[in-house]
């Protein structure tokens, strides 16, 4: 059977947990949560405080400052929360992260810890498969480990007013976790929460009318048909970079997000409560104002680009919001139903970004552009036996 695995730290989402609301020490790469035991502490506990995200491995050993019995190497070991990621064996659970200064992709994991036969579980989320995804998470252990997000409270108000590192953010919301029954967690918690739920089959009923009437006028421009539908494949395929594109450099804006937490509300906002909650049905595809907001630049600079026809310009523009129809289809699609052979791949694929590696594997719709730009993604963990 497979070890329990606990969630790996840097060096500073450790110390960031030093008050009296949440306590994290170490003892060599392993993390322990003792907010609990503050109180209980015989020698107080302004003296545990005084070492709050910090190693404790001397002073248990210092005789002179305070005698440790049994009982305490007890309470140490209830209170484990996870492991420092040092890109060494991590304890108790047994893997080994390849080299720390290359790019995760899910490969290179090692456990003396779990039979040759079982499925390597990734040390960062906990997840092995994309059947994990629809576990359902226990809110109140969930909070109390990882001191992140309530999901029994409104959520976009924690994000702003939580004080959180980019770091220890990132890291966190790229942990799935899955409300209970398949509901959604509440995101503002007020009137504006309709706003936020977006049904699948919202997408094309709003925007293929939308995009039959665009192409209906722009068809009076063309001499023939041949000649639109020539301008309309070249719309979609442009979408499919956009799409990449917007994943990548965009929602994934990770690395250059400011550490400031009107950054990193809108980050959670556009797409982290996505990653946070990747089963969420009403919160898979865009929000139809939200379109009209990312579309509008694209109008204008499809007619730029295409300025000597109107006609030309509409069209693609009308195709590349074809393609983005598609792909908020195949996106919900991936996450929701049982698809045919070639988009099993597909899911499996996608899903993976989520669980495995969201640094990689953008692509949505194909895996095209991934390869072409080198962001390919490993699904495969391997496990070595020792």
């Amino acid at each position: 059977m497979p070890a329990r695995t606990l969630p790996t730290f840097t060096t500073a989402e450790v110390e960031a947990h030093s008050t009296a609301k949440s306590c994290y020490v170490t003892v060599g790469n392993v993390v322990y949560d003792v907010t609990d035991f503050l109180d209980a502490h015989p020698g107080g506990p302004e003296l545990i405080l005084d070492w709050a995200g910090k190693d404790i491995t001397e002073i248990l050993k210092d005789e002179i400052s305070h005698t440790h019995t049994e009982a305490a190497y007890e309470v140490l070991d209830d209170a484990v929360v996870g492991h420092l990621n040092t890109g060494k064996k991590a304890g108790a659970n047994g893997y080994t992260k390849g080299d720390a200064n290359s790019k995760s992709t899910g490969a290179d994991y090692d456990s003396s810890d779990v039979d040759s036969e079982s499925t390597a579980v990734h040390p960062r989320t906990g997840m092995s498969c994309e059947e994990d995804l629809n576990k359902e998470t226990d809110f109140n252990s969930d909070f109390k480990k990882h001191k992140f997000l309530d999901l029994n409270r409104p959520l976009l108000m924690q994000v702003w007013f939580g004080g959180f590192s980019k770091d220890f953010y990132l890291d966190q919301v790229h942990r799935p976790r899955h409300y209970k029954g398949g509901a959604s967690a509440p995101l503002f918690g007020n009137f504006l929460e309709p706003l936020s739920l977006t049904p699948w089959w919202l997408v094309p009923t709003l925007w293929v009318p939308s995009v039959s009437y665009g192409l209906y006028i722009a068809n009076l421009g063309f001499v023939s048909t041949a000649h639109q539908v020539a301008y309309f494949g070249f719309g979609l395929f442009l979408w499919t970079l956009i799409e990449y594109a917007l994943h990548r450099f965009l929602f994934h804006l990770d690395g250059y997000l400011p550490d400031h937490r009107v950054g990193i509300t809108l980050h959670f906002l556009l797409h982290g409560v996505h990653h946070y909650l990747p089963m969420d049905k009403y919160r898979l595809v865009m929000p139809p104002t939200l379109f009209v907001v990312l579309a509008t630049p694209f109008w204008k600079l499809a007619h730029a680009l295409f300025y000597f026809d109107w006609s030309v310009a509409t069209t693609v523009f009308c195709g590349g919001v074809f393609g983005y129809v598609c792909y908020d289809l195949t996106h919900y699609f991936l996450h929701h139903q049982n698809l045919p052979l070639w988009y099993k791949g597909l899911k499996k694929y996608h899903l993976a970004h989520h669980f495995l590696d969201y640094e990689l594997g953008f692509g949505v719709t194909s895996r095209f552009w991934d390869t072409v730009f080198g962001t390919e993604l490993n699904m495969t963990p391997v496990v070595k036996s020792q």
